[in-house]
């Protein structure tokens, strides 16, 4: 289980010394997994659990629909697609 929490909750450090703390904390993030987990397969994400952290991180304080910042990743993921860019090793 120690594995198991060491490689999935991203738990860098405890915020607190007391028993107390350190279970909150533990709690918090198997709780923030679940949702994480929830929403992935609700809305049929293909993205890793850490981009899903980093989009939801970044729009924590924005008045934005989780589905709405999910598809704003796949547009913009269209436009690197076009051709526009130039490749470095392309001579």
């Amino acid at each position: 289980m120690f594995k198991w929490i060491k490689q999935h909750l991203r738990i860098k450090s405890f915020y607190g010394t007391s028993e107390n703390a350190v279970k909150t904390q533990i709690w918090i993030a198997v709780s923030v997994y679940v949702l994480v987990a929830i929403v992935r397969k609700r809305l049929g994400l293909e993205i890793s659990f850490y981009q899903i952290l980093q989009i939801l991180s970044v729009t924590l304080f924005e008045k934005t629909p989780i589905l709405q910042a999910f598809q704003a990743l796949d547009s913009q993921d269209n436009l690197a697609d076009c051709g526009n860019q130039l490749n470095l090793f392309d001579f």
